[in-house]
């Protein structure tokens, strides 16, 4: 069957402009690449506790699939949302199957004809995926832009509506943050509500991995936060937290939620113990947290600073202008045995492809300091 010609004309762009995406092969270099932050996913611990959990339990027992409204709301889940929403000090938290699923099926539903919807420029595909299919007007504000912001904010007061402020706490290309509360101060003045998706902050930061909301105890002045299992916790699936009125909607309205099989009993069990493994292991937060400082150091050792955008979490990125000049530098990485990937424009602007670098608890600091001097001596 032939394959049709507006089809193979954009691929053809895309292989032109060098920016033609493929699966990658399984890399066995030094993983500076995946989400693993704590290493949760290669966890021989949790692997093993999941399986006996389920085994010890009688939970096996109704394990039918299907939409959670209909055969697949399985017992394990009212467990694992209870432990989830009483660890990140939420009144309710409902799974998803994704976390690109949790933010479509909010952002397509919550907001209202007549809401404004205000966003940073750099959220994430998925937020924007959904607030193109809501039926809210959206803005985007400058990238932690808080004059621009308020400005926004002034302009979307009208009496009837209501404002949502989205933006992360982790900045998932970047790595930085922003000023959590002056958002919060922001939007207790114009009475908006605010939605935070903590996808790469979740198991980085706060006493236990809780996220950075929580770290600054700003829990109780968030509408909405948006969790996802598959970065530091390892595994798959995500969750909103609110209100037990939030949930309620979402489970009426969210149509990612509402047409879709829910996770199987072990996926739902491997989050539960995961997040078990998150309050008690202090070890490997610890030890990502020393080799975030670690990265830091060498950046400033070696002259590297300048390139990078400026970040205290576990994702680094060098600006390195160009597609073919940054997989280029990529490729040779690799060829030293580093596992980094060039993130190539059109998933950042053009300008700001960039090297990204994500930092475990896993790697050592023999690995990081080679690795730097490595990139050092191909610039």
């Amino acid at each position: 069957m032939k394959f049709p010609k507006n089809l193979s004309d954009k691929l053809e762009t895309r292989k032109q402009n060098n920016a033609e995406r493929q699966l990658p092969s399984v890399s066995s270099n030094i993983d500076f690449a995946s989400n693993d932050y704590l290493g949760f996913a290669q966890s021989e611990t949790i692997f093993h506790q999941t399986h006996q959990f389920l085994i010890d339990s009688d939970y096996l027992e109704n394990g039918a699939t299907g939409s959670r409204l209909l055969s697949g709301n399985h017992p394990l889940y009212t467990l694992a949302e209870n432990q989830i929403a009483q660890f990140h000090q939420a009144e309710s938290a409902l799974i998803f199957n994704s976390g690109y699923d949790a933010n479509v099926g909010f952002f397509s539903s919550v907001p209202q004809k007549g809401d404004f919807i205000l966003y940073d420029e750099l959220c994430h595909a998925s937020i924007r995926d959904g607030i193109r299919l809501s039926s809210a007007k959206s803005y985007k504000f400058q990238h932690n832009d808080y004059e621009d912001l308020e400005r926004l904010l002034m302009q979307c007061q009208t009496q009837f509506v209501e404002i949502y402020i989205v933006t992360e706490s982790v900045f998932s290309m970047d790595g930085d943050a922003p000023n959590l509360e002056a958002i919060a101060n922001l939007a207790e003045k114009n009475e908006a509500h605010i939605v935070i998706d903590e996808a790469h902050a979740l198991g980085v930061f706060g006493n236990h991995g809780e996220g950075l909301v929580q770290s600054l105890q700003l829990q109780d002045k968030i509408f909405a936060r948006i969790v996802t299992f598959g970065k530091g916790l390892g595994c798959h699936g995500a969750a909103v937290l609110g209100s037990d009125e939030l949930k309620n909607y979402l489970v009426n309205f969210a149509r990612s939620f509402i047409y879709t099989t829910g996770l199987s009993p072990h996926a739902i069990a491997t989050i539960y113990v995961a997040y078990q493994a998150l309050e008690q292991d202090q070890i490997s937060l610890e030890k990502l947290r020393k080799n975030i400082n670690i990265f830091n150091q060498q950046k400033l050792l070696l002259g590297l600073k300048p390139l990078f955008v400026r970040s205290k979490s576990a994702i680094q990125s060098a600006i390195i202008p160009g597609n073919e000049k940054v997989k280029t530098i990529a490729s040779k990485l690799q060829h030293h045995g580093f596992d980094v990937k060039a993130i190539l424009s059109p998933t950042v602007p053009e300008g700001q492809e960039r090297l990204r670098f994500c930092i475990h608890s896993y790697n050592t600091s023999e690995e990081i300091s080679s690795l730097m001097a490595c990139l050092q001596s191909l610039l």
